[in-house]
């Protein structure tokens, strides 16, 4: 009897780990035709919930991102104008009107901040391309409008990009 319960369960436990849809951290080399950009930019397709490194005319490095919820969401292209190791964040406006409780600075390293081990503001708003200490959020519909990454991600696309690289944001 023991040895059939035994069966079941890791039956269960082994459909289990193969359905997960969780994000993990390991960017792929993909295929793209994405003719239109120029190696070196990073194209983020919302409705994917996908970050792209544009390497050259045919591949790219395919990131899983968490992304603006309903009504939070946001298209267009801009730059990245800084990049920051474990910084700390101070809410936008609206994110404090919505959760008046959050304290106005949140240091960075501390595992309340929502920003990770690393961003990358973008340039014209309040948005950035960060990690996440969060990491069951990557992969939804979950933010402000920031691109939220795995922390090991936001560490890889990190060491590949610098201050000017241009970002575009599909829906």
């Amino acid at each position: 009897m023991s040895m059939k319960i035994a069966l079941v369960l890791s039956t269960t436990i082994g459909a289990g780990l193969l359905m997960s849809t969780a994000a993990e951290a390991r960017p792929e080399m993909v295929g793209a035709h994405m003719a239109d950009y120029s190696p070196g930019t990073i194209v983020v397709k919302t409705n994917e919930r996908r970050l792209y490194l544009i390497l050259d005319d045919g591949h790219a490095m395919r990131y899983p991102v968490g992304v603006g919820k309903s009504g939070k969401q946001w298209a267009g292209t801009t730059r990245i104008d800084g990049k920051y190791r474990n910084p700390a964040w101070s809410p936008p406006a609206e994110v404090k009107r919505d959760k008046p409780q959050l304290p106005d600075v949140i240091p960075g390293g501390s595992p309340r901040n929502p920003m990770g081990v690393a961003a990358m503001t973008l340039a014209g708003g309040e948005y950035a391309i960060h990690g996440t200490n969060v990491p069951g959020s990557v992969g939804g519909f979950v933010s402000y409008g920031c691109i939220r990454m795995l922390n090991d991600d936001i560490t890889d696309l990190y060491s590949r990009v610098s201050v000017g690289t241009k970002v575009v944001v599909t829906r």
